[in-house]
């Protein structure tokens, strides 16, 4: 491959490659993340969820039935 061939090939994957970065940098800038409001629905979110599984898996059939599982799994014969 002649040089000058390799210059033009090598420009063009600079430019390619700077267009790319250029790429990235806007969307980065444009979406930088949530805003306060969102945080605090995330978290509302959240602590209800946790409230929800916690009252289900403290429930006495669910209890119980993990224990059945737990109980099982320690009398298993190996």
């Amino acid at each position: 491959m002649s040089k000058a061939l390799w210059r033009v090939r090598v420009r063009m994957l600079e430019s390619v490659r700077a267009w790319v970065l250029a790429g990235r940098g806007w969307k980065a800038r444009r979406d930088a993340g949530m805003v306060t409001s969102e945080y605090a629905m995330g978290l509302i979110t959240a602590v209800g969820f946790a409230v929800v599984l916690y009252e289900v898996l403290t429930s006495g059939q669910v209890r119980g039935a993990l224990q059945d599982i737990v109980g099982r799994a320690l009398n298993g014969q190996f």
